[in-house]
């Protein structure tokens, strides 16, 4: 009988009973151990768990076997084999617990194979029976296996367990297919094998620069990339398209950091002079992405190209610039057919003319087979013409030279680099005062011979400037384009220079900066015959055209226009030229010219020491204070010169140099900003010379921040106080940042304010050492602090002028310590009385809002004031329960109050009395009830008539007498302060005047004259 027939005589509600009652029921999850669970620990009969027996199973079986029988139809088999058939089942169930199997295998296996299994664990089961008995046991049993499958499935363990084994299964399955895949490489995996080789290679490779051009000793030549490359920036010029109602703007100048300059364009042509920096960009953009891995550089540089004749294709790049490692077939191509390249084709100017178009052809067609990757193309500005690539949608950048704080960024890198930080100071000083070597650092390349020239020469640059161009020139032009590789150029430096020269010259005759390219042409053909080597190399055009593009020093700023890329390199060139030529009468005659000061030094630097002399003399014979000046800066260039007339230029000089005094330091500032290389100190200064210096380097700010800033931080250890004050009070006229960093953090801030006037100063204070004293000036000054201040209970004096928006007093409350404030002219300013809560000791006030708080400041020991109290009687408004020991008294204080009630305070040791009082005896009665008053001031206003009822003071030995001119009658004070001691004469502003006669009034007593 068929399963399926054996199936409609047994009813799954019978056999699912039975089966279950052959298994153990297995507890939650996965039911995992240390090793498999086989059938034999399911099946009830065996292991530690028995519930059936071998007489339990065998009922089991004949319920089975009797339930076929009694099924309607026809008998499965003969009735008397019933017993036999019975015995045959029972073996066969209990050979379940010999299966060496889990559930999970024997679902796998299927429940007829599972049915074999025990047909083969009990072969003499059906021994002895019909055929059909035979049939019906094969199929009892596979239907009994196939229930006992569906009973494992529905188990709460077998899902688990199944999932577990399926995890094992695609675990092993996993490791087998990457063995494969290990053995038999696919090519892409082979592309990033090899780019994990290839990456760290470039970024090694191109991390460190080197500095062509410089063979000092101990300079270093290759530079950490990191240390050495600056962020410089570019400029384009692009179109914009006007907006409704704008006036057509058709193109503008835009200005972004040069490594970003392939941030927002896959097409990049950048242009730049000698040494400003395009290689080690292209060095700096290659390490970023090889570091980042988002795109593999090529670095190609043409002059290295070129040598083995056909521009390569990408699956030479790596082989044409020397790489070692050896990409699998095909790579190259791969990365730039999937956009990952970024291709950085280095100096299109090193080049052959006639080789330019053959580089731009070869690029554009990489450009066009592998589109979407990057590219940039590096040249000297006039190597190619205007938007040579625009068509193809290049973008075009300039790099821009250096700015001040980029160079000295730059010198404080590569003293790091070259471990040399005793001379970085130093050198930054050199560069901010001396303006023609500030001119010549415009760039990485100059800025590096000029930092090891200083370092060579042990923290001094050269006695004459002449070595320093001397050696910028030769490495400008020659040295640099033979250290890196290039051919022979086709002019020889002294050719170069004579061609130069003659430009310079007609320059500075011209007094411009720029000259048309068809006068150039002129100058350089009417030189060419007596410049034999520059002769044959082709016509004036070929010839300017060569100087243009190799020499470094030409470049060319506009159409049909050219210019020296640094002015400085004119004047030396220049000077050059003049001596040569005989030209001194031409060079004496401009000395009145500003313009002309660096040629004049230039000049006596080339000049033979005869030439010096005449030179000087000329500049002396003058007497002008600013020629002078020029003639002492000219003797740092006069190697050799006369003796006398190095001892004349000196005595002249020393008239002017140092300043004596404020006065003599803004005289010497006229000469301009020449003098910052003269003025020196602090060494060797009296305090007066010190403050003269640093007035006249504060006035010649403007001027030369950088020069007067450098000369100021010399000062910055200085004690007087003088000397303190006009290095705090010249703060104004610098970057704030900039000149507390350098200045005034490293002062010493005893008897100092700090001024405070605009915004910029205001940030700063949150970036500075705390100041215990400030002086805000102007609009926003006290919010313009709040929060600002690194510590607020630092401050402990604090003045605040001509603040519209200082309207709650309670915002100083943010200052604890605070003991002495001043307001003035804060005509908004209420609420005193919340201020009664800081420890002022000194107050101040003039033209503010509301006065009525006063009352509550009790601890107040100094008061000054000089606007309206408010009642009849100064106990009305005036704290009564202050200990005062001084009170100022101006201009309209006691106008409704006179000084009735002053009495009150018996603790007044000074007192004084400003301008438009007008005191009665009652006031003076007041007076004469303060038991310690010492010290009196009075203004002149009261002289002669106030003092009419003025009574006999004797315990004043300390007067002070106000805005006198010289003039006033005090003759009869005398006797009116028969104690006093001491008598201070302040003067009018501008007032001078003889204090003898004044001292004869006063025989017992020093009399002091304080000038305003």
């Amino acid at each position: 009988m068929e399963p399926a027939v054996l199936g409609g005589k047994l009813a799954s509600g019978l056999v699912a009973p039975l089966v279950k009652k052959l298994f153990v029921t297995g507890g939650p999850g996965a039911g995992l151990v240390d090793r498999p669970v086989r059938l034999a620990r399911l099946v009830s009969f065996r292991g530690e768990r028995r519930h059936l027996g071998e007489a339990e199973v065998r009922r089991l079986a004949g319920r089975l076997v009797g339930a076929s029988l009694d099924s309607p139809g026809e008998p499965p088999f003969p009735a008397d084999e019933t017993e036999a058939v019975t015995d045959a089942l029972t073996t066969r169930l209990l050979a379940l617990g010999d299966l060496d199997m889990d559930d999970v295998q024997a679902v796998r296996l299927g429940h007829q194979e599972l049915a074999k299994q025990l047909q083969c664990r009990a072969p003499s089961a059906t021994g002895g029976l019909s055929a059909d008995a035979c049939h019906f046991l094969d199929s009892v049993t596979e239907w009994a296996c196939l229930h006992i499958l569906e009973f494992f499935t529905r188990r709460s363990t077998f899902v688990a367990r199944t999932l577990v084994e399926q995890s094992r299964w695609h675990a092993e399955l996993i490791a087998k297919v990457d063995e494969l895949i290990a053995r038999t490489p696919r090519p892409d995996a082979r592309d990033t094998a090899f780019e994990r080789r290839y990456l760290p290679y470039a970024a090694e490779r191109h991390q460190r620069i080197t500095i062509y051009g410089i063979d000092l000793r101990d300079s270093p030549d290759r530079w950490p990339l990191e240390v050495a490359y600056l962020s410089l920036e570019a400029t384009a010029t692009e179109e914009r398209a006007a907006l409704p109602g704008e006036h057509t703007e058709p193109e503008r100048v835009v200005r972004l950091f040069a490594e970003d300059a392939l941030s927002t364009h896959d097409r990049v042509l950048l242009r730049g002079d000698a040494g400003s920096g395009k290689t080690t960009l292209v060095q700096w953009l290659a390490v970023t992405a090889a570091r980042s891995g988002d795109q593999v550089p090529y670095v190609l540089p043409l002059r290295t190209l070129v040598r083995a004749g056909a521009l390569p294709a990408p699956a030479a790049f790596l082989t044409a610039v020397g790489c070692p490692l050896t990409p699998p077939d095909g790579w190259a191509e791969r990365v730039l057919g999937t956009g990952r390249g970024l291709v950085l084709v280095d100096g299109l100017d090193e080049l052959p003319t006639a080789d330019r178009h053959r580089a731009r052809d070869w690029l554009l067609a990489l450009i066009r087979a592998f589109p979407g990757n990057r590219w940039l193309l590096t040249s000297r500005p006039t190597a190619v013409r205007p938007d040579w690539l625009a068509a193809e949608g290049f973008r075009e950048l300039v790099l821009t030279p250096m700015r001040r704080d980029d160079v000295a960024t730059f010198v404080r890198r590569w003293h790091a680099a070259a471990d040399a930080p005793e001379y970085e100071m130093r050198l930054l000083d050199a560069l901010r005062t001396k303006r023609d070597l500030a001119r010549l650092a415009t760039n990485p390349l100059m800025c590096g011979l000029i930092c090891a020239l200083h370092r060579e020469r042990r923290g001094y640059l050269p006695t004459g400037r002449k070595e320093l161009y001397d050696a910028a020139l030769t490495m400008l032009l020659v040295r640099r384009d033979r250290e890196r590789g290039m051919e022979a150029v086709e002019l020889g430096e002294e050719a170069q220079l004579e061609l130069l020269q003659r430009l310079a010259y007609a320059l500075v005759l011209s007094g411009r900066t720029e000259m048309e390219v068809e006068t150039a042409q002129g100058i350089v053909e009417r030189a060419l015959p007596s410049v034999a080597s520059a002769a044959g190399q082709g016509d004036a055009a070929e010839v300017l055209r060569a100087l243009l593009l190799r020499s470094g020093l030409l470049r060319r700023p506009g159409e049909g226009v050219l210019d020296f890329v640094h002015r400085t390199f004119q004047d030396y060139l220049g000077a050059r030229y003049a001596v040569e030529e005989g030209h001194l009468d031409v060079i004496a005659a401009h000395a009145d010219d500003t313009q002309w000061e660096d040629v004049i030094r230039m000049a006596v630097a080339h000049a033979r020491p005869g030439e010096r002399a005449v030179l000087l003399r000329r500049l002396l014979a003058e007497d002008e204070p600013r020629l002078t000046l020029l003639a002492l800066a000219c003797l740092e260039h006069a190697t050799a010169l006369d003796p006398a007339v190095r001892g004349k230029v000196e005595a002249r000089a020393a008239r002017l140099i140092p300043p004596g005094s404020k006065e003599e330091g803004k005289a010497l500032a006229e000469a301009g900003p020449l003098v910052l290389e003269l003025l020196p100190g602090p060494e060797g200064l009296t305090d007066a010379e010190a403050h003269g210096v640093t007035v006249a380097a504060s006035r010649l700010a403007e001027q030369e921040p950088g020069g007067a800033l450098a000369l100021l931080r010399r000062f910055r250890e200085h004690g007087a106080l003088d000397v303190r004050r006009q290095l705090v009070g010249t703060w104004e006229r610098f970057d704030a940042r900039e000149y507390a960093r350098e200045v005034l953090d490293h002062l010493d801030r005893t008897d100092l304010f700090l001024n405070c006037v605009t915004d910029e100063q205001r940030a700063t204070l949150a970036h500075m050492r705390p100041w215990s004293r400030l002086d805000l000036r102007g609009a926003g000054s006290v919010s313009g602090i709040t929060g600002r201040v690194r510590e607020p209970d630092a401050v402990e004096t604090l003045h605040v002028a001509d603040d519209p928006g200082l309207t709650d007093l309670g915002e100083l409350s943010a200052f604890g310590s605070l003991r002495r404030l001043q307001l003035v002219g804060c005509r908004s300013a209420r609420g005193l009385g919340g201020l009664s809560a800081l420890p002022l000791r000194e107050l101040a006030l003039s033209d503010v809002a509301d006065l009525s708080g006063l009352r509550e400041m009790d601890s107040l020991r100094f008061l000054s004031l000089t606007q309206e109290l408010p009642g009849s009687r100064l106990t009305d408004a005036l704290p009564l329960a202050a200990p005062f020991e001084f009170l100022f008294l101006g201009l309209t204080a006691v106008d409704g109050t006179g000084l009735r009630g002053l009495s009150h305070w018996q603790s007044v040791k000074y007192l004084s009395l400003g301008p438009g009082l007008s005191l009665d005896a009652g006031d003076w009665t007041e007076i004469t009830g303060l038991p310690l008053l010492t010290a009196l001031y009075l203004n002149v206003s009261l002289l002669p008539d106030g003092l009419g009822p003025m009574p006999v003071l004797p315990g004043v030995v300390s007067l002070s007498l106000a805005a006198l001119e010289g003039d006033e009658d005090v003759s009869a004070v005398p006797a009116l302060v028969p104690g006093v001691r001491t008598v201070v004469l302040q003067t009018a502003p501008g007032a001078r005047f003889d204090t003898a006669p004044f001292a004869a009034l006063f025989p017992d007593a020093e009399v002091v004259l304080d000038e305003r």
